[in-house]
């Protein structure tokens, strides 16, 4: 397992995010096997939009992982998982300093890394596809006008 290290993010913004009890909680759960919002509603004694919510922020700052499953009935559906390894503070000469670790093994990576070039392809295409009909409407314009 390899681990990535980033000491991008502000402390108040991760201050910010884990001072919410239903983030920690999210993560706390997630670290023991990956759950999907619903689970972690259930688990959390939340409403799902609030769970949406503090997993947009933990993924915002890759604390959470995202698989997305197929279930029996051949439908999709998102799982998340704690990739939060270790956050460490350090105040040093009047300022705080954060560390933060995060767990990320080489399937994940290639996973991620497949995922946005199949995702690249699919905008491009659609690039493509949109400059296509923009052509076309600005042609009959012309042929029109």
């Amino acid at each position: 397992m390899a681990w990535t290290v980033s000491k991008e993010w502000e402390p108040e913004n991760v201050f910010d995010i884990l001072g919410s009890e239903v983030a920690r909680e999210i993560l706390a759960l997630a670290s023991l096997k990956p759950l999907s919002a619903t689970e972690l509603a259930e688990h959390c004694g939340v409403s799902e939009p609030t769970i949406y919510r503090r997993i947009h922020a933990l993924q915002e700052y890759d604390m959470l992982d995202e698989q997305l499953e197929l279930d029996d009935e051949g439908h999709h559906y998102k799982r998340f998982r704690t990739s939060l390894k270790e956050a460490r503070f350090q105040v040093d000469e009047g300022q705080f300093d954060i560390d933060i670790q995060l767990k990320k093994d080489y399937s994940d990576k290639f996973t991620d890394f497949w995922n946005d070039l199949e995702k690249g392809a699919k905008e491009a295409s659609n690039d493509t596809n949109t400059n296509s009909r923009h052509r076309d409407s600005s042609s009959s314009d012309l042929s029109g006008g």
